[in-house]
């Protein structure tokens, strides 16, 4: 935390989940009631852009005009963005996603209510666990901060502790409370152009790392395909997010994705049908976050993907 400067002493507060600032324009913060101005801070543009460099560099990367788009990870899981300008035309941006909310364990999540209240919460706590404990492979879905990292690695910590987890991540932000938990992270190409790893790469690299649980951190583009037939050959016991707007549009977001992986709908029905169990969709409103429904696939009369929630 000391490592944000400026910032540290809004991180350490422990609900603080993301900090963005906007330039000279001002500090918001997200402590688990929706975005709230921060009137107290302000630093010049010239400032937050040296802020912005300096925790880029701290993450091992650089930014300047001919590349003025950065994502990085810091120590403790700490998730920075920056944006330059011109590409960004209100001033040096920064989004800051702070690990504290993902290091919740299952039990903490219903007491916060994220299942709901009373006997709802708890049949929706006992499903949960019960799917963990028989090894059902599951998708959480949810838009942007909807708390899908935050959801998966607390269903991981419930994983039995002779069990290994090897998580793949772009950017590495889960915290999974477990003793056996190996975690890859993608590689972005050098200035040369050279040098990338992908998700696709490590996910074919971690099945030959025996895991009992397999673990993709986000689904967003070819990586889909390695899942799939992953999970289609005795990789039970896995999981995933998802971002997506609603449940019923999670199969049309899962033909996208195999479509750029060359696909057809039909072969990604069929393989997502025999590889999930269940589908877990995350919505925040008014910056509360709650489980809105449970799902599970199935094919349509036209063999073509669709979701039933149960």
């Amino acid at each position: 935390m000391r490592a944000l400067g400026p910032l540290a002493s809004y991180a350490s507060v422990p609900d603080t989940t993301d900090l963005f600032v906007n330039g000279e324009s001002g500090l918001w913060i997200d402590a688990g009631h929706g975005l709230a101005f921060v009137s107290a801070w302000h630093l010049g543009e010239a400032e937050v852009r040296e802020l912005a460099v300096r925790l880029i560099a701290l993450g091992g990367r650089h930014i300047d005009e001919a590349s003025p788009c950065v994502d990085v990870r810091l120590a403790d899981g700490i998730r920075v963005h920056a944006v330059l300008p011109p590409v960004s035309s209100t001033g040096t941006l920064l989004s800051i996603r702070l690990p504290h909310a993902a290091d919740r364990s299952l039990g903490a999540l219903a007491d916060a209510g994220l299942f709901g209240t009373g006997e709802a919460c708890a049949a929706r706590l006992n499903r949960l666990r019960a799917a963990v404990h028989g090894r059902q492979n599951l998708l959480i879905t949810g838009a942007a901060g909807s708390g899908k990292t935050t959801l998966l690695a607390a269903l991981l910590g419930e994983a039995p502790a002779d069990e290994r987890i090897v998580a793949i991540e772009d950017v590495a932000e889960l915290r999974i409370r477990h003793p056996h938990v190996v975690a890859l992270e993608a590689r972005q190409a050098n200035l040369e152009g050279a040098g990338r790893i992908g998700l696709e790469a490590l996910l074919r690299e971690a099945l030959r790392m025996r895991p009992d649980r397999l673990v993709l951190g986000e689904c967003r583009g070819s990586e889909i395909r390695e899942l799939l037939a992953a999970l289609n050959t005795g990789h039970d016991g896995g999981a995933g997010t998802l971002h997506a707007n609603s449940l019923d549009d999670v199969p049309a977001r899962l033909e996208a994705l195999g479509s750029l992986a060359g696909m057809s709908a039909s072969a990604v029905a069929r393989q997502t049908v025999s590889a999930i169990g269940l589908v877990l969709h995350l919505e925040r409103t008014d910056g509360v976050r709650r489980l809105e429904a449970v799902g599970r696939f199935t094919l349509d009369s036209r063999d073509r993907l669709s979701i039933e929630a149960i």
